[in-house]
C-alpha cells in the first residue's frame, strides 16, 4: 500500500514542528520517495542521529508503508 507525501510530510512535522520537509516521489509510484529535511533539532548531531530522528517520525512505516525513503538532512544556515 503506497504511502501519500502529504503524510510523510505531516509525520515529520508533527515531530520536527521547525522542519522545513521537501518530498519527492522518485518513481512516480507514491512507494519510493527522496525527502530532504532541514531542523535545528540535528544541530550537533551526527548524520546518523539526524536520520533516526526522520525514522522516529515515521513510527515504524519503513517496510511497510513505505517502501523506500532517499533521505538526506541539514541545519539551518
Amino acid at each position: 500500500m503506497a504511502m501519500p507525501a502529504a503524510e510523510i510530510e505531516a509525520l515529520i512535522r508533527a515531530a520536527l514542528p521547525d522542519a522545513q520537509v521537501t518530498i519527492t516521489d522518485l518513481a512516480g509510484d507514491g512507494d519510493h520517495y527522496a525527502a530532504h529535511v532541514v531542523s535545528a533539532a540535528f544541530a550537533g548531531k551526527p548524520r546518523i542521529a539526524q536520520h533516526k530522528l526522520v525514522y522516529a517520525a515515521l513510527g515504524g512505516r519503513m517496510g511497510g508503508e513505505l517502501h523506500a525513503l532517499q533521505l538526506t538532512t541539514a541545519v539551518p544556515n
